[in-house]
């Protein structure tokens, strides 16, 4: 399957972006449709052939004729399968491309987002996008061959009828603009209901991934019975929206074989009629009856799909919500190149000077300040008017790969995928153990691999759900140094341990990058007190800049700060 990548046009709308997939394999979708044209207008010949048999062989009393017929109609019924056979075939890997297209498209624009994906859509709403939408999305796509052959087909009967009586002919032509008006207000209530059934689903999947993600501290708490409950009230509620749902797509099912079978009852009285009055044959009333029953399967085929369309026309809106997040590019599409020694990274907004080859500490009352801080300087914020430079360097004008390898930003909440200690601290670069163990000690995380059965090759669970908090933020910690970057932004990243972890982490932080430019968001005074250089941020902007020491004696405010985060842990230690 070629990659490719829809432009602003094709994802204008769901219809649009239903024909970029038709577009992108133009040639299957063809072939689709002339097997469904062939196999559907193939189904028509069987009734002309056995009417043929009926008057020139039975009628005339013609053995030959008869045994020469039937053969005909053996030959026909054995194109007729071969061609459904190929029609299925064709089909199905129109609907897998589709789905995969879909699949490809979407992992490839979340992984460009990188952390702001969380910002825009959560959690349950991509893997409902990923599991439920892309499969409406492709299946609507089968109106491309068995839709296509469905209307060609219907047109020829109509020709094939016409010949035989122009009134037959008018009746068959008229139900087809019947049927649409039957069925058109129910496919609307699929689509109205279906929407919201959507936004509930989405909602209830994201509930459901941070209550799996939560469940060890929900343990903790003693709080499952209350997050059970509610996650049940969420449940029924998802249900009763789905009878909304369920209620016109069932009687949409029922239609598409109730009213074609209506139909044919009345052409078939029609026809008995006209044959009694000697207008038709006996081996024509029995062509016409062939004629419309073989037309229950197009008419079928056009409900089911005009269904599947308006479903594929809520889905392929979910799918172009999550494609319509905004990714950060660069003006014009040029870039810029950094000075290779580096500089001071600047974020105006804040005031933050970060000098190079220095540990510094960002501190807020609030940690969301200097965590917003951290999404500028790594270039996570898409706020294009940020106007962070590196080095005199707009990093907004830089290449993002480039950046990404100079900089690296190690969010306290950044994903752990499943995977061998070694491919987890590894990630996307190749595994090298010396420097891996060299990057677990600098993060204190040597003895988590220790205690593990197998050592690097060890598997670590989906989001480190087998681990500790502690652990998992160490492991964190080291996958975050294993690069070795020039510049590493860490938000909060001891947190989560004790002290004496905090401090042997924080100390070997600083051996193992004496030379490089480390950030760190933090309220600890232990980590405040051993790095080289604290910003201090109120209300979002700097107020002071110094060591810790300095700080404490000549800052009033930070004075303040520090002692009630001190109190606040000391208060917590009461406690435990």
């Amino acid at each position: 399957m070629a990659s490719a990548t829809p432009t602003a046009g094709d994802l204008a709308g769901p219809f649009r972006f239903l024909s970029w997939l038709a577009r992108s394999q133009a040639r299957r979708i063809a072939l689709a449709a002339l097997f469904g044209i062939t196999w559907m207008a193939g189904l028509a010949v069987p009734p002309w052939v056995l009417s043929r048999a009926v008057d020139q062989g039975l009628v005339a009393r013609d053995p030959n004729a008869l045994v020469g017929w039937a053969l005909i109609l053996l030959a026909a019924a054995v194109l007729i399968a071969l061609l459904s056979i190929a029609r299925h075939r064709t089909m199905t890997k129109i609907r897998m491309d589709a789905s995969f297209r879909c699949v490809d498209i979407t992992v490839r624009h979340t992984s460009r987002l990188g952390a702001s994906l969380a910002r825009g859509v959560g959690a349950g709403e991509v893997v409902t996008v990923g599991i439920a939408d892309v499969q409406v999305v492709a299946q609507a796509l089968t109106v491309t061959g068995p839709g296509v052959g469905a209307v060609v087909a219907y047109l020829l009967v109509a020709v094939v009828l016409f010949a035989t009586s122009p009134v037959l002919a008018a009746v068959v032509l008229a139900g087809v603009p019947l049927l649409a008006l039957a069925v058109g207000p129910l496919l609307r209530r699929i689509e109205r209901t279906g929407g919201e059934y959507r936004t509930h689903q989405g909602r209830l999947t994201t509930r459901l991934v941070d209550v799996l993600g939560g469940l060890r501290v929900l343990n903790g708490l003693g709080g499952k019975p209350f997050v059970a409950e509610r996650y049940e009230q969420q449940s029924q509620d998802l249900i009763r929206h789905g009878y909304r749902v369920a209620g016109p797509t069932s009687w949409v099912g029922a239609l598409s074989v109730g009213l074609p079978a209506l139909f044919l009852a009345a052409v078939v009285w029609l026809s008995a009629r006209m044959a009694a009055t000697g207008e038709i044959s006996i081996g024509e009333v029995v062509a016409v009856y062939g004629y419309v029953a073989m037309l229950v399967i197009p008419v079928a085929s056009l409900i089911e799909g005009g269904g599947d369309l308006a479903r594929a026309r809520v889905a392929g809106q979910r799918i172009i919500d999550v494609l319509d997040l905004p990714i950060l590019r660069l003006p014009n599409g040029a870039s810029v190149d950094l000075p290779a020694a580096g500089g001071p990274l600047i974020d105006p907004r804040s005031g933050v000077i970060i000098r190079p080859g220095l540990l510094t500490a960002l501190v807020a009352a609030r940690p969301t300040e200097a965590g917003a801080v951290i999404e500028r300087l790594g270039h996570l914020s898409t706020d294009p008017a940020a106007g962070v430079t590196w080095a005199g360097v707009p990093i907004a004008e830089v290449d993002r790969d480039a950046l990404r390898s100079r900089l690296t930003v190690a969010d306290n909440d950044a994903e752990l995928f499943a995977g061998t200690v070694r491919d987890v601290v590894a990630g996307r670069l190749e595994p090298d153990d010396r420097r891996i163990q060299a990057a677990l000690r600098a993060a204190v995380a040597e003895d988590i691999v220790d205690a593990l059965p197998d050592g690097l090759d060890s598997m670590i669970a989906a989001g480190g759900t087998d681990l500790s908090g502690g652990q998992r933020q160490r492991i964190r910690l080291a996958r975050a140094l294993y690069p070795e970057p020039e510049l590493l932004l860490a938000v909060e990243a001891t947190s989560a341990v004790d002290a004496n972890t905090e401090a042997a982490m924080i100390d070997r932080l600083r051996d193992f990058r004496s030379t490089a430019t480390t950030v760190i968001t933090t309220t600890s005074p232990l980590v405040l007190d051993r790095s080289d250089e604290v910003v201090v941020l109120v209300d979002g902007r700097v107020t002071s800049v110094g060591r810790h020491a300095d700080l404490v004696r000549s800052d009033a405010a930070y004075r303040e700060l520090v002692s009630r985060i001190q109190g606040d842990d000391d208060h917590r230690a009461g406690n435990e």
